[in-house]
């Protein structure tokens, strides 16, 4: 049973960076797509949870819905991190990193309900 452990979030001012971490256990991330979602306040439910970025444990292929963020593995730590830059208001949300049983991002990360595993969430407050 995969365990999703997300940490690294916090309030920045806008135009501020954050890197969120991912720490993976019970499994490899060779075997699975990891991927970043947020869910905005006042929203409820994984069904609202939108898409941030995803990555391939097995070759490294990113689906990025921003480019002001930046996803990668830690293959040492079994971990991915989440690049996040020039922050705006509009980014405050928690943060969950997710796993789901694919090796393909294609036809898996625009929809949350693909993930069979959650971290716990870490909350990002951006100030203007």
């Amino acid at each position: 049973q995969l365990q999703l452990v997300d940490s690294g979030g916090g309030s920045v001012q806008q135009g501020g960076s954050l890197t969120l971490s991912c720490a993976v256990s019970g499994g490899y991330l060779d075997y699975v797509v990891i991927g970043w979602f947020r869910q905005a306040p006042g929203k409820d439910g994984v069904k609202e949870r939108e898409v941030v970025s995803c990555i391939s444990g097995s070759d490294g292929t990113t689906y990025n819905g921003d480019s002001r963020f930046t996803i990668s593995k830690a293959n040492a730590k079994n971990a991915v991190n989440l690049q996040l830059n020039s922050l705006k208001p509009g980014d405050t949300a928690v943060y969950y990193c997710a796993a789901a049983k694919s090796r393909n991002v294609q036809g898996v990360c625009d929809n949350a309900l693909r993930f069979s595993f959650w971290g716990q969430g870490t909350q990002v407050t951006v100030s203007s």
